[in-house]
């Protein structure tokens, strides 16, 4: 919502002038809401503008990960004031949720920001959250994440009120703000890691499923036996093209250890032999993947991201081949420009939403009472 003056708010709200002009003189002296500067090219003498102050909230966005915690924080439009990167204490539920509320504090802290000024937060992290019962669910990066009481804990953590999102999906919504999803109606973030995921954006919207599960491409029987208890644990593609898989695949193939994604990719890069056959492998997984989104969601976009999947320079080409040989459907293929930073952008996002709507709800009852 942008800048209003006071006989559109009155218009809006049926309310008198008078009375629009006494609740705004509240709402600004309880910082509120601010001035906006004034309305020009009409009729008439120009009216003053009122606004949320960007400075009546804060929201936090929480990225929980296997490898790292990352954080923002930013103001109600959208500025990030902070930011903080940490080694995820993954030893156990407890350890991760106390991270959350030390990097979280630490944050405001650093932005100058008393913590009772934060309004929202959103924690993203694998898996599948239920929202009646608090459970994530398909979370086994992290060690305990699936036990109960998980969001009453970091609730009480953190002491405002807080929302959880799978992290891929958030991440789709940080590409939707920021990133190539801008102004796409439809397209899928693929994230290709620790494990593949994918984000659906489906007519301007997140699409979530009925339980939150939609987009755990991981679990397609791609690349392995579905019927292994193991890989039907863990998800055939997941294994397969994951961050594991990408290893396994190196060791098979005759790369020295010790072996990572980023060190197969970085021979790669040097010419390796070994390692280019393994990006070559990767790439056809990925487009195995996309070629089993594409068909069902008919998306105008897939994004390719993850610590993996952001490798545009190797991989962007052979899954685009790989992708054409396998699919008579056309669809655009780009990387993902906002790297590592997606899932709490997307996050942040989250917070805002639900920020903006608690503040709007709070101000309109200023307004009519």
């Amino acid at each position: 919502m942008g800048p209003v003056s006071r006989a559109q708010i009155a218009r809006d709200s049926d309310l008198s002038k008078p009375t629009v002009s006494q609740a705004l003189a509240a709402l600004v002296g309880a910082g509120l809401v601010r001035e906006a500067g004034r309305s020009s090219g009409g009729r008439g003498p120009a009216a003053v503008l009122y606004e949320l102050d960007p400075r009546a909230g804060w929201v936090v966005g929480l990225d929980v990960g296997r490898d790292f915690v990352r954080a923002a924080i930013a103001n109600l439009a959208g500025e990030i004031v902070a930011r903080r990167d940490e080694r995820a204490r993954v030893r156990s539920q407890r350890t991760l949720i106390s991270q959350i509320g030390e990097i979280s504090h630490a944050l405001a802290a650093e932005a100058g920001v008393k913590w009772n000024q934060v309004t929202f937060a959103t924690v993203g992290s694998p898996g599948v959250f239920d929202p009646v019962t608090g459970h994530v669910a398909l979370a086994h990066a992290l060690p305990g994440w699936g036990r109960s009481g998980l969001a009453q804990a970091v609730q009480e953590e953190l002491g405002t009120k807080v929302a959880f999102e799978n992290d891929v999906n958030l991440a789709a919504l940080g590409e939707q703000w920021l990133g190539l999803g801008k102004g796409v109606e439809s397209f899928v973030y693929l994230h290709v890691g620790t494990g593949v995921g994918a984000g659906l954006v489906l007519r301007g919207e997140l699409y979530r499923g009925h339980t939150g599960a939609a987009g755990e491409v991981g679990y397609l029987p791609i690349g392995g036996d579905p019927r292994d208890k193991i890989l039907r644990r863990r998800g055939v593609l997941d294994t397969e093209a994951g961050a594991s898989g990408v290893v396994a695949t190196a060791r098979r193939l005759g790369m020295e250890p010790p072996l990572s994604p980023r060190k197969v990719f970085a021979a790669a890069r040097r010419g390796d032999r070994i390692a280019r056959r393994v990006v070559e492998l990767e790439a056809d997984r990925i487009a195995l993947a996309a070629a089993a989104i594409v068909p069902i969601v008919d998306p105008e976009l897939v994004v390719l991201g993850g610590g993996i999947g952001r490798n545009g320079d190797l991989l962007l080409e052979p899954v685009t081949q790989a992708l054409r040989a396998v699919t008579p459907f056309a669809v655009r293929l780009e990387v993902s420009p906002l790297g590592e930073e997606a899932v709490v952008l997307g996050a942040v996002w989250m917070a805002l939403q639900a920020a903006q709507d608690l503040l709007f709800t709070r101000t309109n009852a200023m307004v009519v009472a």
